[in-house]
C-alpha cells in the first residue's frame, strides 16, 4: 500500500513539474524573451530537481512556485549570477574574511559563516557585497547540488554599526526566494541584547516556511548544532582554522592513504618528504601532504605488466564492498555511485566501491581526495584508466574509525593526450585546472551505524528538541495552508455579501414598483 502511495506521489510530482514548465513558457516567457538569462531558462526545462526545489519550497502550489521562479530568474539576470567569478569580485572582499564556507554541522551540512563584526555599512560597496554572497552560493550550488547550507551569523564583538538591515534582508531573500531548499538552518550566535529589536524584524521577513529554521544560541548552546571540531576557540571549540586568502577556503579535501602507503604529492607546497610508517595515520593539511619516493609511471609498459596482478587483486580487494547502484555521467568518466558512499558499523558495511568508467578515446588520469584522510584507506587512490575500461576503487574505513555525514570525497580526472612515460605527480602539476573534471561524493551513514558513545551523549532534551523542530515545521506548513484557505474564505464571504446586497436592492426596487403601481391605480 505504501509503495502504491509513493508511486502515485511521484506521478503527481511529475505532473506538477511539467505543469510548472508549461505555464512558465506560456505565461512568463511570452511577456519578454529578454526578461531572463537564457541559461537559466534552459536549465529549468531540463533539470527536474530545480523545478522540484521551487515547488517543495512553495508546498507544491504551482502559482506560488511560478512567482518565485519569476523573481529568482529576474534577480539572476540583474546580478549576472551565471557570469560571477572570483575575478569579477574585488580582491579586498576575499581578504577581509567576512564571508566564507568552512566546516560542517552535526547533520553534515556545510557551514556558511558571516563574521558580523567585519561588516561595515557602506552604500558604495553594497552591490559588490551582494554579488560576493551570490558568488559563494552559486559556487556551492554547482559543487554540492541539492545539499543545504547552515548559515552561521557570528555576532561576537559586533555592534549596531555592523548591522545593515538592507544587507540582512538580501541574505534572507537569497534563501527565501533565489535558492529554494538551500537553507538547513540559520544560527545567530552570541547576539548582543541591544540587537533584539533588529532581529525581531528579521523574523518577520523569513515567512512561515523558514521561521522554524532560525536558531538563537549562546556560546554554551551552539555546540548542540555544531561539533567542537568545527567551532572556533572563541565559541569554545577546537577548530584551529584561520581564514586567509588566497586560496578560497571552501575546499577541505586532502589525499588519503592508499593500501601501499602514502601517495605521490601533487604540487610544490606538498613536496616536503617525511618518513611515516604504514601503521601510523597520515597527518596532512590543505597545503602539505606526506610524500613517498617519487614513482614514475609508464602507461604503456606498467599497465601491461600489472594487468594480471590487478585482475587477481581486484576480487580480493572488493570482496564485501558495497556495490554502487547509481551513476553520474561525466565528460571524462562515469562515476558510480552518483552522489554518496554508504558505510555502517558491521563488518560487511566498512567498504564501499567507486567505479570509474572511461568514456573518452584517450587515457584518463584520476585521483581521489577526502576531507577525512585519517579515517579512510583508498586503493588505488591515484592511477589511470584506459579508453573504454573501468577501474574499481575500494574505499574502506581504517581501524575503528566511524563514518560521518560530514565526510566528503572528491574524484578528480584529466585526459592524457600522450600515453608516454610520465611521472604522475608531474602530470597533475602541469595539467590546466580548466581541463580537470571534479565530482564530489557525500558520506551516508547507515541506520544503526551511529557510535555507542554518541548514543550515550544524546540527552532526552536533544531528542525532544529534534521532535519539537519537526512539529514546528509541520505547524508552519499548516499555518501557511490555513492562511491561503482564510484568504479564499474571505473572498467567498465578500462575494456572498455583495450578492445579499444585490438581493436587498432588488427587493427594495420590487417594493417601490408595487407602491408606484398601487398609487397609479388609485389615481385612475
Amino acid at each position: 500500500m505504501a509503495e502504491v502511495d509513493s508511486h502515485e506521489g511521484e506521478q503527481d510530482l511529475e505532473k506538477k513539474i511539467e505543469e510548472t514548465r508549461q505555464r512558465f513558457k506560456n505565461e512568463l516567457l511570452q511577456d519578454s524573451t529578454d526578461k531572463y538569462d537564457c541559461r537559466d531558462v534552459e536549465k529549468l526545462q531540463k533539470d527536474d530537481a530545480l523545478v522540484e526545489g521551487y515547488l517543495a519550497w512553495r508546498l507544491n502550489v504551482v502559482d506560488d512556485a511560478l512567482k518565485m521562479i519569476d523573481e529568482s530568474f529576474q534577480w539572476r539576470k540583474e546580478f549576472g549570477v551565471n557570469d560571477v567569478s572570483e575575478s569579477t569580485i574585488p580582491k579586498w572582499m576575499f581578504e577581509t574574511g567576512a564571508v566564507y564556507l568552512h566546516g560542517y554541522d552535526k547533520e553534515g551540512n556545510k557551514l556558511f559563516w558571516f563574521k558580523v563584526k567585519l561588516h561595515v555599512k557602506d552604500a558604495k560597496t553594497i552591490l559588490d557585497k551582494k554579488k560576493y554572497v551570490a558568488f559563494w552560493l552559486e559556487r556551492y550550488a554547482k559543487k554540492e547540488p541539492g545539499m543545504p547550507l547552515t548559515v552561521v551569523f557570528d555576532m561576537a564583538e559586533s555592534g549596531l554599526s555592523n548591522i545593515d538591515m538592507d544587507f540582512v534582508k538580501y541574505i534572507i531573500n537569497c534563501f527565501k526566494v533565489y535558492y529554494p531548499k538551500f537553507l538547513s538552518k540559520m544560527i545567530i550566535v552570541d547576539m548582543p541584547w541591544i540587537m533584539n529589536a533588529a532581529w525581531k524584524i528579521v523574523k518577520s521577513w523569513l515567512g512561515p516556511e523558514a521561521i522554524s529554521k532560525l536558531k538563537f544560541a549562546s556560546k554554551a548552546e551552539v555546540h548542540s548544532f555544531i561539533d567542537m571540531e568545527y567551532l572556533p576557540p572563541h565559541m569554545g571549540g577546537t577548530d584551529s582554522f584561520k581564514y586567509s586568502y588566497p586560496p578560497l577556503p571552501d575546499d577541505d579535501f586532502q589525499t588519503p592513504i592508499c593500501d601501499n602507503g602514502p601517495i605521490v604529492s601533487e604540487d610544490e607546497t606538498e613536496s616536503k618528504e617525511c618518513e611515516v610508517e604504514r601503521k601510523d595515520s597520515l597527518e596532512s593539511s590543505f597545503n602539505s601532504e606526506v610524500v613517498a619516493k617519487p614513482k614514475k609511471v609508464n602507461f604503456l609498459e606498467d599497465s601491461l605488466r600489472s594487468e594480471e596482478n590487478d585482475r587477481l587483486d581486484t576480487s580480493a580487494r572488493s570482496k564485501g564492498a558495497r556495490k554502487p547502484m547509481t551513476t553520474f555521467k561525466g565528460p571524462l568518466l562515469d562515476v558510480s555511485p552518483a552522489e554518496e558512499l554508504s558505510f555502517g558499523s558491521g563488518e560487511t558495511e566498512k567498504k564501499s566501491l567507486i567505479i570509474l568508467s572511461n568514456v573518452t578515446k584517450n587515457q584518463v588520469a584520476f585521483k581521489v581526495r577526502t576531507t577525512a584522510p585519517e579515517k579512510y584507506r583508498v586503493k588505488p587512490s591515484s592511477s589511470c584508466c584506459e579508453p573504454g575500461a573501468s577501474v574499481e576503487i575500494v574505499v574502506s574505513l581504517h581501524g575503528g574509525s566511524q563514518a560521518s555525514p560530514q565526510d566528503r570525497f572528491l574524484v578528480m580526472a584529466a585526459e592524457m593526450d600522450n600515453a608516454g612515460s610520465q611521472e604522475l605527480a608531474q602530470f597533475w602539476k602541469e595539467v590546466p585546472k580548466a581541463k580537470v573534471m571534479e565530482h564530489r561524493l557525500r558520506c551516508h551513514v547507515l541506520e544503526g551505524a551511529k557510535p555507542a558513545v554518541s548514543l550515550l551523549k544524546e540527552s532526552p532534551m536533544e531528542t525532544e528538541a529534534s521532535g519539537q523542530q519537526e512539529i514546528n515545521t509541520t505547524l508552519m506548513r499548516l499555518a501557511a495552508c490555513n492562511s491561503r484557505m482564510e484568504q479564499k474564505l474571505n473572498t467567498c464571504l465578500w462575494v456572498q455579501k455583495v450578492l445579499i446586497g444585490l438581493v436587498l436592492v432588488l427587493m427594495v426596487l420590487n417594493l417601490l414598483c408595487l407602491y408606484l403601481l398601487g398609487t397609479a391605480q388609485r389615481t385612475s
